[in-house]
Protein backbone atom coordinates (compact mmCIF):
# COMPACT_ATOMS: atom_id res chain seq x y z
CA UNK A 1 0.00 0.00 0.00
CA UNK A 2 2.73 2.46 -1.05
CA UNK A 3 1.78 5.67 -2.99
CA UNK A 4 4.21 7.55 -5.06
CA UNK A 5 4.55 10.86 -3.07
CA UNK A 6 5.95 14.30 -4.55
CA UNK A 7 7.02 17.45 -2.51
CA UNK A 8 4.52 19.67 -1.70
CA UNK A 9 5.13 23.56 -2.92
CA UNK A 10 5.42 25.35 0.10
CA UNK A 11 7.05 28.77 -0.07
CA UNK A 12 10.49 30.04 1.48
CA UNK A 13 9.03 32.50 3.67
CA UNK A 14 6.53 29.71 5.04
CA UNK A 15 9.25 27.43 5.92
CA UNK A 16 11.33 30.46 7.40
CA UNK A 17 8.60 31.38 9.42
CA UNK A 18 7.53 27.99 10.88
CA UNK A 19 11.43 27.30 11.86
CA UNK A 20 11.36 30.51 13.76
CA UNK A 21 8.16 30.06 15.48
CA UNK A 22 9.50 26.27 15.98
CA UNK A 23 12.68 27.00 17.36
CA UNK A 24 11.32 29.37 20.09
CA UNK A 25 8.88 26.82 21.06
CA UNK A 26 10.79 24.25 21.59
CA UNK A 27 9.34 21.79 19.03
CA UNK A 28 12.26 21.38 16.53
CA UNK A 29 13.94 17.88 16.74
CA UNK A 30 17.68 17.22 17.73
CA UNK A 31 19.74 16.32 14.89
CA UNK A 32 19.86 11.98 14.25
CA UNK A 33 22.78 10.32 16.27
CA UNK A 34 24.35 13.39 17.78
CA UNK A 35 23.91 11.67 21.39
CA UNK A 36 25.62 8.49 22.50
CA UNK A 37 23.45 8.33 25.43
CA UNK A 38 20.56 6.00 25.74
CA UNK A 39 16.95 7.29 24.22
CA UNK A 40 14.42 5.71 26.32
CA UNK A 41 10.83 4.63 25.02
CA UNK A 42 8.00 3.88 27.20
CA UNK A 43 4.67 2.21 25.91
CA UNK A 44 1.18 2.27 27.85
CA UNK A 45 -0.86 -0.59 27.10
CA UNK A 46 -3.79 -2.49 27.90
CA UNK A 47 -2.62 -4.48 30.63
CA UNK A 48 -5.24 -7.04 32.74
CA UNK A 49 -5.30 -7.01 36.46
CA UNK A 50 -2.76 -8.34 38.16
CA UNK A 51 -3.86 -9.01 41.86
CA UNK A 52 -0.58 -9.62 43.20
CA UNK A 53 0.32 -6.06 42.39
CA UNK A 54 -3.46 -4.00 42.50
CA UNK A 55 -5.82 -6.20 44.86
CA UNK A 56 -8.59 -4.02 44.73
CA UNK A 57 -11.10 -4.60 42.05
CA UNK A 58 -10.65 -3.40 39.11
CA UNK A 59 -13.42 -3.08 36.16
CA UNK A 60 -12.03 -3.65 32.60
CA UNK A 61 -11.86 -5.70 30.04
CA UNK A 62 -9.11 -8.30 29.28
CA UNK A 63 -5.38 -6.84 27.77
CA UNK A 64 -2.09 -8.50 26.90
CA UNK A 65 -0.12 -5.38 28.13
CA UNK A 66 1.75 -6.11 31.30
CA UNK A 67 1.87 -2.36 32.25
CA UNK A 68 4.10 0.20 30.90
CA UNK A 69 6.90 -1.86 28.68
CA UNK A 70 10.08 0.08 28.80
CA UNK A 71 12.99 0.49 25.56
CA UNK A 72 15.92 1.28 24.53
CA UNK A 73 15.86 2.63 21.18
CA UNK A 74 18.87 1.91 18.90
CA UNK A 75 19.85 5.69 17.12
CA UNK A 76 21.19 3.99 14.13
CA UNK A 77 18.22 1.72 13.00
CA UNK A 78 15.28 2.48 15.29
CA UNK A 79 15.04 -1.13 16.91
CA UNK A 80 13.54 -0.99 19.81
CA UNK A 81 15.70 -3.10 22.86
CA UNK A 82 13.50 -4.52 26.32
CA UNK A 83 14.44 -2.93 29.27
CA UNK A 84 11.97 -3.49 31.35
CA UNK A 85 8.04 -3.48 32.13
CA UNK A 86 6.73 -1.45 35.40
CA UNK A 87 3.79 -3.98 36.16
CA UNK A 88 0.69 -1.78 36.20
CA UNK A 89 -2.66 -3.81 35.68
CA UNK A 90 -5.55 -1.19 35.56
CA UNK A 91 -4.54 -0.18 31.80
CA UNK A 92 -2.30 2.58 31.56
CA UNK A 93 -3.20 3.56 27.88
CA UNK A 94 -2.01 6.94 27.75
CA UNK A 95 0.82 8.63 28.94
CA UNK A 96 2.65 12.09 29.37
CA UNK A 97 5.94 13.62 30.29
CA UNK A 98 6.09 16.56 31.52
CA UNK A 99 8.17 19.45 30.31
CA UNK A 100 11.73 18.50 32.15
CA UNK A 101 11.06 15.05 31.06
CA UNK A 102 11.99 13.87 34.35
CA UNK A 103 8.32 12.90 35.13
CA UNK A 104 6.09 10.43 33.64
CA UNK A 105 1.80 10.26 34.20
CA UNK A 106 -0.25 7.46 33.00
CA UNK A 107 -3.96 7.54 32.58
CA UNK A 108 -5.25 4.15 34.17
CA UNK A 109 -8.38 3.61 31.61
CA UNK A 110 -10.48 1.65 33.79
CA UNK A 111 -13.89 2.00 35.32
CA UNK A 112 -13.58 1.07 38.41
CA UNK A 113 -11.51 0.65 41.29
CA UNK A 114 -12.86 -0.96 44.43
CA UNK A 115 -16.26 0.91 45.06
CA UNK A 116 -15.44 3.71 43.42
CA UNK A 117 -16.88 4.19 39.84
CA UNK A 118 -13.59 6.12 38.93
CA UNK A 119 -10.26 5.64 37.06
CA UNK A 120 -7.22 6.86 38.59
CA UNK A 121 -3.62 8.67 37.32
CA UNK A 122 -0.41 7.33 38.30
CA UNK A 123 2.58 9.53 38.84
CA UNK A 124 6.06 8.44 38.43
CA UNK A 125 9.62 10.31 38.80
CA UNK A 126 12.15 9.14 36.29
CA UNK A 127 15.77 8.38 37.26
CA UNK A 128 19.02 8.95 35.54
CA UNK A 129 19.04 5.51 33.73
CA UNK A 130 15.07 5.75 32.22
CA UNK A 131 13.74 3.68 35.28
CA UNK A 132 10.08 4.49 36.68
CA UNK A 133 9.66 5.05 40.72
CA UNK A 134 6.52 5.33 42.04
CA UNK A 135 4.97 8.74 43.43
CA UNK A 136 1.56 8.32 44.15
CA UNK A 137 -2.14 7.32 42.31
CA UNK A 138 -5.00 9.19 43.03
CA UNK A 139 -8.37 9.31 40.92
CA UNK A 140 -9.38 10.70 38.05
CA UNK A 141 -12.26 12.60 38.34
CA UNK A 142 -14.60 10.51 36.03
CA UNK A 143 -14.51 6.77 34.46
CA UNK A 144 -12.35 5.42 32.15
CA UNK A 145 -9.27 8.17 31.87
CA UNK A 146 -8.25 8.20 28.51
CA UNK A 147 -5.84 11.04 27.93
CA UNK A 148 -3.66 13.25 30.09
CA UNK A 149 -1.22 16.10 28.82
CA UNK A 150 0.80 18.75 30.78
CA UNK A 151 -0.40 22.11 31.32
CA UNK A 152 2.69 24.52 29.62
CA UNK A 153 2.79 26.05 33.33
CA UNK A 154 4.07 22.73 34.80
CA UNK A 155 1.72 22.85 37.43
CA UNK A 156 -1.56 20.82 36.24
CA UNK A 157 -2.39 17.55 34.42
CA UNK A 158 -5.50 17.76 32.61
CA UNK A 159 -7.27 14.79 31.84
CA UNK A 160 -10.27 13.09 29.92
CA UNK A 161 -12.52 10.68 31.65
CA UNK A 162 -13.74 9.02 28.50
CA UNK A 163 -16.85 6.48 30.15
CA UNK A 164 -17.26 9.12 32.76
CA UNK A 165 -18.09 12.24 30.05
CA UNK A 166 -15.79 14.71 32.50
CA UNK A 167 -12.12 16.82 31.98
CA UNK A 168 -10.46 17.00 35.48
CA UNK A 169 -7.39 19.38 36.18
CA UNK A 170 -4.96 18.02 38.96
CA UNK A 171 -2.53 19.91 40.40
CA UNK A 172 1.30 18.60 40.01
CA UNK A 173 3.20 19.04 43.29
CA UNK A 174 6.91 20.09 43.63
CA UNK A 175 7.81 16.41 43.86
CA UNK A 176 6.08 15.73 40.71
CA UNK A 177 3.26 13.95 42.44
CA UNK A 178 -0.25 14.86 41.85
CA UNK A 179 -3.06 16.74 44.64
CA UNK A 180 -6.31 15.64 44.43
CA UNK A 181 -8.50 17.54 41.12
CA UNK A 182 -9.16 21.45 41.93
CA UNK A 183 -11.54 21.11 39.09
CA UNK A 184 -14.28 19.05 37.24
CA UNK A 185 -16.39 19.46 34.53
CA UNK A 186 -18.82 16.69 33.04
CA UNK A 187 -20.43 16.95 29.45
CA UNK A 188 -23.62 17.62 28.86
CA UNK A 189 -26.20 17.89 25.66
CA UNK A 190 -27.73 16.25 22.65
CA UNK A 191 -25.56 13.00 21.74
CA UNK A 192 -24.85 12.86 18.40
CA UNK A 193 -26.41 10.92 15.33
CA UNK A 194 -25.03 6.85 15.29
CA UNK A 195 -24.08 7.16 11.88
CA UNK A 196 -21.80 9.79 10.57
CA UNK A 197 -22.31 12.45 8.09
CA UNK A 198 -19.01 12.29 6.33
CA UNK A 199 -18.09 8.00 6.97
CA UNK A 200 -17.01 6.80 3.95
CA UNK A 201 -19.98 4.49 1.83
CA UNK A 202 -21.23 1.54 3.71
CA UNK A 203 -19.59 2.93 6.57
CA UNK A 204 -20.78 1.02 9.49
CA UNK A 205 -18.11 2.47 12.23
CA UNK A 206 -20.55 3.29 15.01
CA UNK A 207 -18.56 3.94 18.21
CA UNK A 208 -19.27 6.43 21.05
CA UNK A 209 -22.69 8.15 20.23
CA UNK A 210 -24.24 6.02 23.41
CA UNK A 211 -23.46 8.75 26.01
CA UNK A 212 -20.75 11.80 26.37
CA UNK A 213 -17.68 10.47 25.89
CA UNK A 214 -14.49 12.72 26.73
CA UNK A 215 -11.72 11.61 24.80
CA UNK A 216 -9.11 14.42 24.25
CA UNK A 217 -7.81 17.48 26.66
CA UNK A 218 -5.06 19.97 25.67
CA UNK A 219 -3.97 23.50 26.51
CA UNK A 220 -3.07 25.57 23.17
CA UNK A 221 0.96 26.92 23.19
CA UNK A 222 0.18 29.67 25.80
CA UNK A 223 -1.48 27.79 28.36
CA UNK A 224 -4.42 30.45 28.08
CA UNK A 225 -7.11 28.05 27.04
CA UNK A 226 -7.88 24.32 27.26
CA UNK A 227 -9.38 22.30 24.51
CA UNK A 228 -11.30 19.12 24.83
CA UNK A 229 -12.96 16.90 22.33
CA UNK A 230 -16.10 14.92 22.98
CA UNK A 231 -16.45 12.18 20.75
CA UNK A 232 -20.64 11.68 21.67
CA UNK A 233 -21.28 15.10 21.38
CA UNK A 234 -19.77 15.98 18.16
CA UNK A 235 -18.14 18.97 19.88
CA UNK A 236 -14.98 20.53 21.06
CA UNK A 237 -14.95 22.66 23.91
CA UNK A 238 -13.25 25.87 24.56
CA UNK A 239 -11.89 26.79 28.32
CA UNK A 240 -10.18 30.13 29.62
CA UNK A 241 -7.71 27.94 32.53
CA UNK A 242 -6.77 29.83 35.35
CA UNK A 243 -3.53 28.91 35.64
CA UNK A 244 -3.09 29.85 39.72
CA UNK A 245 -6.43 27.83 40.90
CA UNK A 246 -6.54 25.37 38.23
CA UNK A 247 -9.79 26.01 37.27
CA UNK A 248 -11.77 25.82 33.80
CA UNK A 249 -14.26 28.28 32.77
CA UNK A 250 -16.27 28.14 29.99
CA UNK A 251 -14.78 30.41 27.10
CA UNK A 252 -17.45 33.37 25.15
CA UNK A 253 -17.53 30.63 22.72
CA UNK A 254 -18.27 27.31 24.43
CA UNK A 255 -17.41 25.03 21.93
CA UNK A 256 -17.17 24.27 17.94
CA UNK A 257 -19.89 21.45 16.31
CA UNK A 258 -18.44 18.90 13.66
CA UNK A 259 -20.99 17.53 11.39
CA UNK A 260 -23.65 15.30 13.62
CA UNK A 261 -22.05 11.45 14.22
CA UNK A 262 -18.54 12.07 12.81
CA UNK A 263 -17.03 12.13 16.22
CA UNK A 264 -14.07 14.19 16.99
CA UNK A 265 -11.03 12.18 18.92
CA UNK A 266 -8.03 13.92 18.65
CA UNK A 267 -6.57 17.43 17.73
CA UNK A 268 -2.97 18.96 17.37
CA UNK A 269 -1.85 22.62 16.95
CA UNK A 270 0.06 23.46 14.33
CA UNK A 271 3.97 24.88 15.28
CA UNK A 272 2.67 28.16 13.80
CA UNK A 273 0.19 28.14 16.79
CA UNK A 274 -2.78 29.71 14.39
CA UNK A 275 -4.04 26.18 12.76
CA UNK A 276 -5.62 23.58 14.45
CA UNK A 277 -6.28 20.03 13.06
CA UNK A 278 -8.62 17.71 14.53
CA UNK A 279 -9.24 14.05 13.42
CA UNK A 280 -13.09 12.46 13.84
CA UNK A 281 -12.89 9.35 14.02
CA UNK A 282 -16.07 7.89 12.79
CA UNK A 283 -16.25 10.28 9.69
CA UNK A 284 -12.77 9.22 9.17
CA UNK A 285 -11.63 13.33 8.34
CA UNK A 286 -9.24 15.80 9.26
CA UNK A 287 -10.66 19.27 10.02
CA UNK A 288 -8.50 22.79 9.91
CA UNK A 289 -9.61 25.05 11.94
CA UNK A 290 -7.67 28.76 12.42
CA UNK A 291 -7.15 29.37 15.89
CA UNK A 292 -7.77 33.09 17.41
CA UNK A 293 -4.86 33.12 20.28
CA UNK A 294 -5.91 36.13 21.57
CA UNK A 295 -9.83 34.76 22.50
CA UNK A 296 -9.18 31.33 21.53
CA UNK A 297 -11.76 31.19 19.28
CA UNK A 298 -11.83 28.17 16.26
CA UNK A 299 -13.06 28.71 12.65
CA UNK A 300 -13.63 26.18 10.90
CA UNK A 301 -11.80 26.22 6.86
CA UNK A 302 -11.18 22.49 5.58
CA UNK A 303 -12.50 19.22 6.16
CA UNK A 304 -10.64 16.21 3.97
CA UNK A 305 -11.04 12.99 4.37
CA UNK A 306 -8.24 10.52 6.00
CA UNK A 307 -8.57 7.55 3.65
CA UNK A 308 -7.88 6.93 -0.11
CA UNK A 309 -10.36 8.29 -2.98
CA UNK A 310 -12.88 5.04 -3.72
CA UNK A 311 -12.67 3.81 -0.23
CA UNK A 312 -15.74 2.18 1.00
CA UNK A 313 -17.06 0.19 3.93
CA UNK A 314 -15.88 0.85 7.90
CA UNK A 315 -12.78 2.21 9.35
CA UNK A 316 -11.77 4.43 12.37
CA UNK A 317 -9.87 7.05 12.39
CA UNK A 318 -7.47 7.02 15.45
CA UNK A 319 -4.47 9.37 15.91
CA UNK A 320 -3.61 12.88 14.53
CA UNK A 321 0.75 13.96 14.52
CA UNK A 322 2.13 17.16 12.42
CA UNK A 323 5.58 16.99 11.55
CA UNK A 324 8.21 19.33 13.51
CA UNK A 325 8.88 21.52 10.69
CA UNK A 326 4.82 22.30 10.02
CA UNK A 327 5.03 20.83 6.20
CA UNK A 328 3.30 17.58 6.89
CA UNK A 329 0.31 15.41 8.46
CA UNK A 330 -0.02 12.36 9.43
CA UNK A 331 -3.35 10.91 10.25
CA UNK A 332 -4.51 7.26 11.46
CA UNK A 333 -6.47 4.81 10.01
CA UNK A 334 -8.58 1.68 12.15
CA UNK A 335 -9.57 -1.12 10.12
CA UNK A 336 -7.86 0.17 6.97
CA UNK A 337 -4.53 -0.05 9.23
CA UNK A 338 -2.60 2.68 7.35
CA UNK A 339 -0.93 6.07 8.06
CA UNK A 340 -2.34 8.84 5.93
CA UNK A 341 0.35 11.44 4.37
CA UNK A 342 -1.09 15.17 3.67
CA UNK A 343 1.09 18.13 2.75
CA UNK A 344 0.50 21.52 4.54
CA UNK A 345 0.10 24.78 2.49
CA UNK A 346 1.18 27.88 3.61
CA UNK A 347 -2.43 28.61 4.18
CA UNK A 348 -2.50 25.98 6.19
CA UNK A 349 -4.61 23.31 4.32
CA UNK A 350 -4.18 19.70 3.81
CA UNK A 351 -3.71 17.87 0.20
CA UNK A 352 -3.79 14.61 0.76
CA UNK A 353 -0.42 12.45 -0.88
CA UNK A 354 -1.05 8.81 0.49
CA UNK A 355 -0.87 5.95 2.49
CA UNK A 356 1.71 3.79 4.19
CA UNK A 357 0.34 0.38 6.01
CA UNK A 358 0.80 -0.25 9.23
CA UNK A 359 2.11 -3.43 9.33
CA UNK A 360 -0.44 -4.51 11.72
CA UNK A 361 -3.52 -4.17 12.98
CA UNK A 362 -5.81 -0.96 14.87
CA UNK A 363 -3.42 1.11 14.68
CA UNK A 364 -4.17 3.27 17.94
CA UNK A 365 -1.50 6.05 18.10
CA UNK A 366 1.63 6.72 17.09
CA UNK A 367 4.46 9.13 17.71
CA UNK A 368 7.78 10.44 16.16
CA UNK A 369 10.88 9.94 17.91
CA UNK A 370 13.11 13.21 19.22
CA UNK A 371 14.89 13.26 15.66
CA UNK A 372 12.04 13.47 14.05
CA UNK A 373 14.29 10.06 11.84
CA UNK A 374 11.40 7.56 12.75
CA UNK A 375 7.74 7.01 13.29
CA UNK A 376 6.26 4.55 15.67
CA UNK A 377 2.90 3.11 15.89
CA UNK A 378 1.15 0.99 18.11
CA UNK A 379 -0.73 -1.42 16.79
CA UNK A 380 -3.80 -2.30 19.62
CA UNK A 381 -4.91 -5.65 18.00
CA UNK A 382 -1.85 -7.25 16.49
CA UNK A 383 0.13 -7.03 19.92
CA UNK A 384 3.20 -5.29 18.60
CA UNK A 385 4.63 -2.00 17.96
CA UNK A 386 5.61 -0.98 14.09
CA UNK A 387 8.60 1.69 13.14
CA UNK A 388 9.50 3.87 9.99
CA UNK A 389 11.91 6.05 8.38
CA UNK A 390 10.82 9.20 7.97
CA UNK A 391 12.09 11.14 4.45
CA UNK A 392 11.88 14.87 5.77
CA UNK A 393 12.02 16.05 2.22
CA UNK A 394 8.45 14.45 0.78
CA UNK A 395 6.71 13.05 4.26
CA UNK A 396 6.61 9.62 3.46
CA UNK A 397 7.43 6.69 5.75
CA UNK A 398 8.66 3.67 4.65
CA UNK A 399 8.87 0.47 7.07
CA UNK A 400 12.11 -0.23 8.25
CA UNK A 401 11.12 -4.06 9.47
CA UNK A 402 11.59 -3.65 13.08
CA UNK A 403 8.48 -5.18 14.71
CA UNK A 404 8.12 -5.21 18.90
CA UNK A 405 5.99 -7.36 20.48
CA UNK A 406 3.91 -5.88 23.23
CA UNK A 407 1.09 -6.66 24.52
CA UNK A 408 -2.31 -3.89 23.02
CA UNK A 409 0.13 -1.23 22.77
CA UNK A 410 -1.76 2.08 22.72
CA UNK A 411 0.80 5.19 23.26
CA UNK A 412 4.67 5.30 22.82
CA UNK A 413 6.58 8.37 24.87
CA UNK A 414 10.44 9.24 24.18
CA UNK A 415 12.49 10.30 27.31
CA UNK A 416 16.27 11.14 25.97
CA UNK A 417 18.96 10.57 29.01
CA UNK A 418 21.23 13.35 27.18
CA UNK A 419 18.76 16.11 27.88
Amino acid sequence: MQLAFSAPNISRQFVLTTLVVATHAGFLHAQPNESKQPLIAYVGTFSSPLHDVLPTQVDLPPGNGRGIHIFQVDRSTGALIPRGIYEQGTSPSCLALDKSRTHLYSANETDRVGDKKEGTITAFAIDRDGNLHLLNIIPSGGAGPTYVSVHPSGKFLLVANYFGGSVAVLPIQGDGSLAPTSDVKIDTGKIGATHATSGPLGSFAISGHDRTHCHMIQSDPSGKFVFHADNALDKIFIWKFDAEKGALTANDTAFVSLPPGDGPRHFYFHPNGHWFYSIQEEGSTVALFDFDPRNGHLTARQTISTLPAGFTGSSFASEILVSADGRFLYAGNRLHDSIATFSIATSGELKYLGEEWTHGNYPRSFSFEPTGQYLYCCNQRTDHVTSFRVDKKTGRLKFNGNYTPVGNPSMIVFRDLAQ
